[in-house]
């Protein structure tokens, strides 16, 4: 009986991926959740601690962007690139991306008409409507969503690209730098105009999407550099290790005082000090938090593993509906001079942002029918497994 191609064959399954989704989440939630804070906590002693969480912890979108392009090339690669496998992609994306992104952009565009803009006529709130789901500003994190429906409508491209010329591929990860910042010094110093939102469009994240393009079709070959493992290490491989983990910190720790000084001195830094410094952290976070996800793995007890890896599973839902418990919550701010209240206060916003999503999202996978029209591809519900799993359809939702 003859056995398929190699190159044919099904790749394994990264179940570690689901622990990055989750570190990812955290760190949106952290970022979201101190917002405020760093505004408000301005001139209090721990205003630091404050601004530390809402920047190292800048780090969900760019890991997610990365993981979803890793999951994409790492997933589609080795298949043949036809009318079948396009038809099945751009349904996936249809179905469990563009339209939970219009039904959560319906949703929070009505809780602010409501709460803000109750006058206003219909046809006018229909036009805004409508400019807002087509600029992917229908409430501040949407942005995200939008970004990844650009890189959809290109994803057939790259992929031919580097299956038909596999040398590309060697070459993705400075292209994408280079395409990146290409765009943001046009931006800055060659249109009359700069782009409006430059963050809502997808040439700014061009350095993670193709790293995570070459990493998921390298990854077969590179996994033991990027698995931190007795049974990996040589000399080269430590040192590599070691110089990745001490960049990030610099570069996380060089992003937090920027802010810092920004913030509570209001020094003055170029904008493009900001990008780079950003960049820079946000590409090797992506590749801390891959080996942070295998070392939890292998160190967790599985139980724990299980739990946050069900966090990842549900992460895209978590994205999308975490905003609506901050908005509530905060229309009930403490007023209060005591210090370790307002603390609390914070610290609640962020634990009721994650369980208050976390418990929502699941109720939906396990209850509700049809419930990828408002959250995606979530897990169905089956009996625990010994640690984390990654079914396909999560992995290159």
């Amino acid at each position: 009986m003859a056995t398929a191609s190699p190159s044919l064959q099904k790749r394994d399954n990264i179940p570690e991926l689901l622990l990055v989704r989750a570190m990812a989440i955290i760190g949106v939630l952290s970022v979201h959740s101190t917002s405020f804070a760093t505004v408000d906590m301005v001139n209090s002693n721990y205003f630091f601690m404050y601004n530390f969480f809402n920047i190292f912890m800048k780090i969900g979108t760019t890991t997610f962007i990365f993981l979803s392009s890793f999951v994409l090339f790492y997933n589609y690669y080795n298949r043949p690139l036809d009318k079948k496998l396009l038809g099945s992609f751009y349904k996936k994306r249809l179905l469990y991306i563009i339209i939970p992104y219009l039904v959560f952009s319906l949703f929070y565009f009505a809780i602010l008409h409501f709460y803000y803009y109750p006058d206003r006529t219909l046809s006018t709130e229909f036009h805004n409507f409508i400019d807002k789901v087509l600029t992917g500003k229908a409430y501040t994190h949407l942005y995200f969503v939008y970004i990844n429906i650009q890189f959809y409508l290109m994803f057939p491209l790259f992929l031919w690209l580097m299956k038909k010329y596999p040398r590309t591929v060697k070459w993705a990860i400075p292209v994408g730098f280079a395409l990146q910042w290409g765009f943001f010094m046009l931006n800055k110093y060659g249109l009359e105009t700069p782009v409006p939102n430059r963050g809502s469009w997808s040439f700014s994240y061009f350095s993670y999407y193709l790293m995570g393009a070459a990493l998921g079709i390298y990854y077969p070959k590179i996994k033991e550099w990027i698995i931190i493992a007795r049974n990996h290490a040589t000399t080269l491989r430590v040192v590599t290790w070691i110089a990745l983990w001490a960049l990030w910190i610099a570069a996380g720790l060089s992003h937090v005082y920027l802010y810092y000084e920004t913030r509570l001195h209001l020094d003055s830094f170029n904008t493009t000090l900001f990008d780079f410094v950003w960049n820079i952290h946000g590409v090797l976070t992506a590749l801390v938090l891959m080996q942070i996800a295998f070392i939890l793995s292998r160190k967790l007890p599985k139980v724990l593993t299980h739990l946050i890896g069900r966090l990842g599973a549900l992460s895209f839902g978590v994205y999308l509906i975490h905003p609506f418990f901050l908005l509530v919550y905060r229309q009930y701010p403490l007023h209060t001079g005591t210090a370790w209240k307002l603390h609390l206060w914070y610290l609640g916003g962020f634990a009721l942002a994650l369980v208050g999503s976390w418990i929502v999202v699941s109720f939906f996978a396990r209850y509700v029918p049809f419930n990828w029209i408002a959250f995606g591809n979530l897990p169905k519900p089956k009996k625990r497994p010994s640690g984390p799993v990654v079914p396909e359809r999560q992995l290159d939702a």
